[in-house]
């Protein structure tokens, strides 16, 4: 089989090998990847800016296709399923995350790519445990980016405070925002968008939102307040700085929940914090299940990514234009 692998940790790039098409162990399926979205977590392969992982390896954790084999042990799914899997990978079931049944939070979580070669690959091996099955109404290359970006967007609203008709903000119309936009306005949010420039207006729109904030040229705290005060800011971008405004743009209760990954550490007027009650929250994309939901969700409101596809043997240039951020929006690797 083809593979898109990053040689060593000091190779800081994609190359295109042949391997021997891995058997499957107990308890995992072979899956023929027909389609892999590329994330922007698969730096953290590329860069070995993540400990642990062996290389050479492939990364890619927005992986769907079709099973083509099972691991002794393996029950509930047949040849020819139609699965997808994301960045919950695998659980160990004993720590005392997965004891509470909390899986995404496993302390030995199994992420594609990391733990175990991903999805740039013609096939993955991958614990049982860890499929989603995609629904026929959807094509693999439409699946892939649920995966991770979807789910994580999806899951990270269906959990916040926010109820319908109430104010919720997406920081960011890029991956993840692009997808938010839509979840939002179908959940049946007052959905406004945050972007840098006018010319994403239209794009904002279309995608579902009732209001366009171009954070270049106006307040957007003050903004938000005008409308009455966001409930929720969903914030999808990867700077600290960006996330600051909205911050004020919070209602009485109001929430920024972070699902964009910064390094910087972001600052917050903790007196405005407390006169709100306002606070900040986290999320996590989610397990096979929060995917299932996630596709399920998506099939019923039309919900889809804004895609690029390229072959597998351009996972570089993809990789690239993804990191460049000209990807409008998801790349995903197409290799059936």
């Amino acid at each position: 089989m083809r593979a898109a692998v990053v040689p060593s940790a000091q190779a800081h790039r994609l190359e295109l090998v042949s391997r021997d098409i891995p058997q499957p162990t107990p308890g995992t399926v072979r899956i023929r990847v027909e389609a892999c979205g590329i994330c922007h977590s698969d730096a953290l392969v590329v860069n070995a800016t993540w400990p642990g992982v062996a290389y050479p390896s492939a990364p890619g954790h927005e992986i769907a296709g079709t099973i083509d084999a099972l691991g002794d042990g393996v029950s509930g799914w047949k040849l020819g399923d139609r699965v997808g899997v994301g960045w919950h990978g695998g659980h160990c079931g004993v720590c005392d995350r997965c004891r509470r049944g909390d899986f995404i939070t496993c302390r030995c979580l199994q992420v594609p790519g990391i733990a175990y070669d991903g999805g740039y690959a013609e096939y993955a091996i991958v614990p049982a445990v860890a499929l989603a099955r995609i629904p026929d109404e959807l094509s693999a290359i439409d699946a892939a980016p649920l995966m991770c970006a979807g789910v994580t967007t999806f899951n990270a609203l269906r959990h916040s405070r926010a109820k319908a008709g109430d104010l919720v903000a997406i920081l960011g119309i890029g991956g993840l925002g692009h997808l938010g936009v839509q979840y939002a306005a179908k959940m049946g949010f007052r959905t406004v968008a945050i972007a840098r420039g006018d010319d994403k207006a239209e794009l904002a729109h279309r995608l579902g939102a009732a209001h366009y904030l171009d954070s270049r040229s106006v307040d957007v705290g003050a903004e938000l307040r005008e409308l009455g005060g966001a409930t929720v800011v969903l914030s999808t971008v990867m700077a600290a700085a960006a996330m600051e405004p909205a911050l004020e743009g919070l209602g009485v209760d109001g929430q920024l929940l972070v699902v964009g990954a910064s390094a910087e550490p972001l600052a917050v007027r903790t007196t405005a914090m407390i006169g709100g009650r306002h606070s900040i929250k986290a999320w996590a994309s989610g397990t096979c299940f929060d995917s299932e939901d996630t596709m399920a969700f998506s099939v019923l409101t039309g919900v889809r990514a804004h895609i690029e596809t390229m072959p597998l043997e351009r996972a570089q240039d993809a990789y690239d234009r993804m990191m460049s951020g000209a990807a409008r929006f998801r790349m995903v690797l197409a290799t059936a």
